[in-house]
């Protein structure tokens, strides 16, 4: 059921297909047949009631031939069936069949079967009817000593039942029940009566609790909860009583149970914020993260960890506990370990950063240890991000982190070595002392890089800050040792026709003695003896990509060659080492240039990458001042430019985060009365237990607009006209994966309508759950029929179908009401999100789908129509604002979202302004969309040519 109702009904599934049989012929069934042909019979008599048929005739029939039976079966069949038969005439009496029902229940309620008793006891609290219970009062009353737990609980719930609908069958039940509570011993019938006590007598309920204070640790976990609920009531209601209680929360963080835990943590965190409180409930949530296998539990933990965090003064104590915060990193789930490390580093401060840093240095070893996993690679990236973040908050720790990190350049995973290899240019541009040990360990790990995109950034880094003689010496070194023999051509052809095997090759590798049986001494190749006998594996790295017919490679060696080269004719004032050094460099090029020309690589050198060589043979050759300065100067200055942006943007999105987290208090602000507050401002004061069971219900009010009753207005769709004999609307709730449709249906005849029935269809990736129940409407009577449609993925679904009813004495077939049609929008389940640069584009290369649309707008001016699209598509805007600022008549920004199911929703706006064509003309463009799924990206397509237009106002 999607609302809260007050009492909870028995809900059974009826087979479309079969055939309604004859009253007669259930009468017979009934009467004469054994006790199967009659439990189907019976069953058949609920089927075709809740379809609308009255069925006056059985009553007697079932009273007199099936009341009497014994049979388990049946005895719980006519619970159902007294539950749904009308039981009053037309004029609203009792029916004077129900005396004899009536006796037959007060003879159940005394059964020596506990089953029947406890199961009676259950049906008596879905009765209406003050003149049915009357009469079974002092049985109900006994059950509450019977010898069975079951039958006691029940009886606990029928007497809360009877007494908060009919007060005056039970006026004593309170003191009842609290006379009950002290002498009872099961935990389910304590829980039951307490639960009583507290939605009918709050003072006998805390007057009980009072005198068992000190127990409260020893009882059930479901009397703790319910214990917790009433504490977090009281105290929410009268502020002043907390201090009686706040002693029972912090024992009840001790229980064994973790619902208990969890939700004396929430109470504790609600009625206290001394740092104490706080520390108390923070340490209990970590237990709870770290002893839960479930990683949902693990995430909903989490979150209220992060949302202690969001508190000024919470935080301070958070932070105390970042070390325990990282014992979660055990968890083998991504998503807890992504969470964790965020809140760490959100609390990381100058106290706890080194111990931090130690922490994630031996996770990031323990990656290297584990055998491979699809999400080992992803976590070591996620780590690297974190020291990478804390070493640019902290610098003192980067030279802790670097030489544990530069390992990772070697690794086969590109993405995490990229991290790596972004941090360290970073680092090395930012920290001036720590440039000797980096390029120490860059050089060291250089020969084992393995991918070609890192093997590109640790040459520019290489070349970039390498200043002293001894360092561009080690560089040349390692470039020859990376390229094997030159000229590479010869050699090539050599190899290929046999004169040189590759194990004679001269190569600049150290050489690796090894000791044979005998004791004497065996000298290898690194290369052959790390590498198998074929001839491409025999291959230097550096060679292996030239080979490969990667030449933009080659483009970036030659600009780190010619950097080096021009530096080291500054250092060095010895003309023929000078000369010396610029003739290797130039070697190496040529050689590279004659390669890229000859047929032996898979694909031949780009005439951009011979351009470039070029050019730096050309800067060599010369040695001119001003290209001295362009290599050597104006590269670094780009790169500082850069992160000194960067680094602005970050500060400035801290500075917004505290602004919104920090709540200043004017002089002249308003004094708030708890006493006078409206329900909705009192934000922290709402009840928790409340919110949390509408948000499970699904009733969870978004603050979509000022007046929520304008919002929900917004949602309502006609779908009959207001002349048709049937008029109906609908509200449409979305809630996450499923849509509750809200039909409100009006007999605007003056005849009654029988088995008015609302059927509907569904296009798109929707499902209907269930089939609406079909009712009668009296003449101008209106009645609400829930829906519930099923969502799986996010495009835009139809809902659409007919109302069929038939009129009460009329002849004529069934009549049809056609409805319009009802259009789910996407943006219910697109939110915005945020990815960085490197995923973006990932993600754009990978996915398939692609939908391009026309920009055709009224909107003149770039930047509003930028923000028009974001608003209307719910996405996020990832291009920075200083990109955006200015105007140059065009502009072109990247846009992220995320659907509620996991789908990503990429968008590039490419738009310009046409000046020649006046001030007044339109912006024109294009907008291209990308998504994994046909639907989302066609669906998101539709939304933007919907909404491109300004609405003129």
């Amino acid at each position: 059921m999607t609302a809260a109702e007050n009492v909870c009904y028995t809900l059974i599934n009826v087979p479309s297909d079969s055939e309604p049989p004859s009253e007669v012929s259930l009468k017979t069934d009934l009467e004469k047949g054994e006790i199967k042909a009659k439990t189907e019979a019976l069953k058949k008599v609920i089927i075709m009631i809740l379809n609308g048929e009255k069925l006056p005739g059985l009553l007697m029939t079932i009273i007199r031939f099936v009341l009497p039976l014994q049979d388990h079966t049946i005895k719980k069949l006519l619970l159902v069936f007294w539950e749904i038969v009308p039981k009053t005439t037309p004029d609203g009496k009792l029916l004077q069949e129900m005396i004899l029902v009536c006796d037959a229940y007060r003879k159940d309620l005394q059964h020596p079967n506990e089953f029947i008793r406890g199961s009676t006891l259950r049906f008596l609290c879905k009765l209406k009817e003050s003149e049915l219970l009357e009469p079974l009062m002092p049985a109900i009353r006994a059950c509450l000593e019977h010898r069975h737990s079951y039958v006691r609980r029940n009886a606990v719930l029928a007497i809360y039942t009877i007494y908060r609908n009919f007060e005056h069958l039970i006026p004593d039940a309170p003191e009842l029940i609290h006379d009950f509570l002290v002498n009872e011993k099961d935990a389910s019938c304590k829980r039951n009566a307490f639960m009583m006590l507290i939605h009918a007598d709050q003072d006998r309920a805390l007057d009980y609790l009072s005198t068992c204070i000190d127990q409260v640790h020893t009882f059930g976990d479901i009397l703790q909860l319910v214990i917790v609920e009433l504490i977090y009531k009281v105290c929410h209601a009268n502020p002043s009583e907390r201090a009686r209680f706040i002693r029972c929360i912090y024992n009840l963080l001790q229980s064994s149970s973790p619902a208990v835990k969890y939700e004396a943590a929430g109470t504790l965190v609600t009625l206290s914020s001394a740092p104490t409180a706080i520390k108390a409930a923070a340490q209990c949530y970590i237990d709870l993260i770290i002893k839960e296998s479930d990683n949902n539990v693990k995430l909903i933990v989490l979150d209220r960890l992060i949302e202690l965090k969001e508190h000024p003064t919470h935080e301070r104590v958070l932070q105390d506990l970042v070390m325990d915060i990282l014992r979660v990193l055990s968890t083998p789930d991504l998503e807890v370990r992504k969470k964790t490390l965020q809140l760490a580093l959100d609390l990381v401060s100058s106290r706890n950063v080194e111990e931090l840093v130690i922490v994630l240095k031996k996770e990031v070893i323990k990656t290297n240890n584990v055998t491979e996993h699809e999400d080992t690679d992803k976590y070591r990236q996620l780590l690297v991000r974190t020291l990478h973040s804390c070493s640019v908050r902290f610098p003192d720790m980067a030279a802790n982190v670097i030489p544990v990190l530069m390992e990772f350049l070697s690794d086969t995973n590109e993405a995490a070595a990229a991290d790596v290899l972004e941090f360290v240019r970073e680092a090395i541009q930012r920290f001036d002392t720590l440039r000797p040990l980096i390029i120490e360990k860059m050089l060291e790990v250089f020969h084992a890089i393995k991918t070609v995109k890192i093997y590109r950034g640790a040459l520019w880094i290489l070349g970039e800050y390498c200043s002293t003689k001894e360092d561009i010496q080690s560089v040349m070194t390692e470039v020859r040792r990376s390229l094997g023999e030159i000229p590479i051509v010869e050699n090539e052809i050599k190899k290929e026709t046999g004169e040189v095997k590759p194990e004679d090759e001269v190569s600049a590798a150290p050489a690796q003695k090894l000791v044979t049986e005998m004791g004497t001494y065996v000298t290898q190749s690194a290369l052959s003896s790390s590498r198998p006998s074929k001839k491409e594996e025999d291959r230097p790295p550096l060679r292996g990509f030239l080979m490969d017919g990667d030449f933009y490679v080659a483009a970036s060696l030659a600009t780190t060659l010619t950097k080096v080269a021009l530096r080291y004719v500054a250092i060095v004032q010895d003309k023929k080492k000078q000369n010396s050094f610029v003739a290797e460099a130039m070697l190496i090029m040529v050689t590279v240039l004659h390669l890229g020309k000859s047929s032996l690589p898979k694909k031949p050198i780009t005439d951009d990458d011979v351009d470039r060589i070029s050019l730096c043979l050309k800067v060599l050759s010369e040695c001119s001042p001003l290209m001295n300065d362009i290599f050597n100067k104006e590269c670094r200055k780009s790169l500082s430019h850069m992160l000194t942006v960067r680094l602005e943007e970050e500060k400035l999105s801290q500075k917004k985060e505290s602004e919104k987290r920090n709540v200043t208090v004017q002089a002249d602000d308003p004094i708030s009365f708890m006493q006078l507050t409206a329900k909705n401002e009192m934000t922290s004061k709402e009840d928790q237990f409340q919110l949390s069971l509408l948000a499970a219900m699904g009733n969870t009010q978004r603050k979509e607009a000022a007046d929520p009753l304008a919002s929900k207005l917004n949602k309502v769709t006609q779908l009959t006209g207001f002349s048709d004999p049937v008029y109906a609307e609908a509200y449409v709730h979305v809630n996450q994966y499923d849509i509750v449709l809200d039909v409100l249906v009006v007999n605007q005849t003056s005849d009654t309508l029988q088995n008015c029935t609302l059927e509907l269809a569904t296009l798109g990736d929707l499902k209907l759950v269930e089939k609406p129940s079909p009712l009668t409407l009296a003449p101008h009577d209106f009645a609400n029929i829930k829906a519930n449609v099923k969502v799986a993925s996010t495009e835009n679904g139809i809902i659409f179908g007919n109302i069929v009813y038939d009129v009460s004495g009329a002849a004529s077939d069934r009549n049809c009401v056609v409805l319009s049609d009802i259009h789910i929008d996407i943006m219910d389940y697109i939110q915005p999100a945020s990815c960085t640069d490197a995923e973006f584009r990932q993600m754009w290369a990978e996915f398939e789908w692609e939908n391009k649309v026309t920009v055709n707008t009224n909107i003149t001016d770039l930047n509003e129509y930028l923000q028009h699209i974001l608003k209307s598509t719910n996405m996020k805007c990832l291009t920075p604002e200083k990109a955006l600022s200015g105007f140059c008549g065009f502009m072109a920004a990247n846009l992220y979202a995320r659907s509620i199911f996991g789908e990503d929703a990429l968008a590039n706006v490419s738009i310009e302004k046409p000046i020649h064509l006046g001030p007044e003309a339109p912006v024109n463009g294009h907008i291209r969309i990308r998504a994994k799924s046909q639907g989302m990206a066609l669906s998101l397509g539709d939304k933007i040519n919907l909404s491109q237009k300004k609405a003129n106002i």
